[in-house]
């Protein structure tokens, strides 16, 4: 079969615009898989993040104006990659041209906000998904697998976490994602809630109800200006208790000491159990009760994902595989080639996931749980 050819632009050419042009570069180490992208056309504001791309000899169109991407009728694929506040315009433009996307969590800085959007994809009928890169790590598959196969028997309790050490120095200077008029009222729930609600909301573990405890721990940062003290009113950490028909917590905390970026999730249930963290990334355990005595197993995974790769199998996955991972799921789905594997987050999921931090809010400021 010969691969589809995909014509890729970018908007936003930050963090995550130069990790997608890195996993393009390494789509050859792929095994037959059904597209071929080629990033083609990058959008950013900052003559710096465009002088970037320089050294991508495909791009061939960098420009200021995101208009001008989807007026390029060469480009078959948008990756779009802004802070949350440009999140609906942007991706109801981008519907409107007919533009198929991979848009950025949360879809959106609100709940309103997210639900124009999926009304528009909906009307438009482009293809489109949401960036979350974690659960393509081999672990976080076997995880998925063990559940969704039914191995834990009746739930008993889950709690899924994304914690990272990134604000843990007070003395860093505000960004965008530490003021609510860009990153929204939902604070680190915007930024990190997609990694902890795709695969439960995957397995079909949608919460009526949930409690929150929302942190807003470092009230102020320096300006990155003037070193100044400047307000930083977003919440940091958000430990959300969800009613699934059983315990489900999601933990999503950007002030998390001992953690650099770690994604792990621990199920259990009346036949068995599964645990994986990214800290570990080779490393997934498995609970069964045999011989009358209670057993965790200890399996090791190597670099295989859902899409094979020319890498040894006993080589350990890292962060830009699951970029490559991710990507190959949105494309191969979008050539109607996915078939049973694990697909990225849907703008269903992405709205399932607002209501979940809409009720978040409402919790934090009730002090009790909130319907979903």
């Amino acid at each position: 079969m010969t691969p589809q050819a995909v014509r890729v632009g970018v908007v936003g050419g930050g963090l995550m615009g130069r990790e997608l042009a890195a996993a393009i570069g390494r789509w050859s180490a792929l095994d037959d898989h059904p597209a071929r992208p080629t990033l083609t056309a990058v959008c950013d504001t900052s003559p710096e993040a465009l002088r970037w791309f320089d050294r991508i000899d495909s791009v061939v169109h960098k420009t200021t104006d995101y208009r001008h991407l989807l007026d390029d009728d060469t480009i078959d694929v948008l990756y779009l990659a802004v802070p949350h506040h440009l999140h609906e315009q942007l991706y109801v433009d981008a519907t409107a041209a007919g533009k198929d996307f991979l848009a950025e969590k949360p879809f959106g800085i609100d709940l309103p906000a997210a639900e124009r959007i999926v009304e528009a994809v909906d009307q438009a009928k482009v293809f489109v998904r949401c960036s979350s890169e974690m659960p393509f790590y081999p672990g976080a598959q076997l995880a998925y697998e063990t559940i969704a196969g039914g191995a834990l028997g009746r739930p008993i309790e889950v709690e899924h976490d994304f914690l990272h050490s990134s604000d843990l120095d007070p003395s860093k200077p505000i960004n965008w994602k530490r003021q609510a008029k860009y990153c929204g009222a939902i604070g680190v729930m915007g930024d990190l809630g997609m990694h902890v609600a795709h695969v439960p909301l995957r397995l079909g573990w949608q919460p009526t109800s949930v409690f929150a405890v929302l942190s807003d721990i470092v009230t102020e940062r320096p300006d990155p200006a003037t070193g100044e003290p400047v307000p930083c009113d977003t919440i940091d950490n958000a430990a959300l208790h969800c009613d699934a028909g059983f315990p489900l917590t999601l933990r999503t905390y950007r002030i998390a000491p001992g953690h650099m970026n770690t994604w792990r999730i621990t199920a259990t249930g009346m036949d068995g159990g599964v645990a994986f963290s990214t800290a570990q990334p080779k490393t997934v355990h498995r609970f069964a009760v045999r011989d009358g005595r209670q057993v965790w197993e200890r399996f090791e995974v190597g670099s295989q994902s859902i899409f094979p790769t020319i890498t040894g199998p006993i080589f350990e996955f890292g962060f830009a595989d699951a970029i490559l991972q991710m990507w190959a799921a949105y494309l191969a789905e979008r050539a109607g080639e996915l078939g049973d594997r694990f697909g990225c987050a849907t703008p269903q999921e992405a709205l399932l996931s607002h209501r979940i931090f809409d009720a978040a809010l409402r919790s934090g400021q009730t002090k009790s749980a909130e319907p979903v």
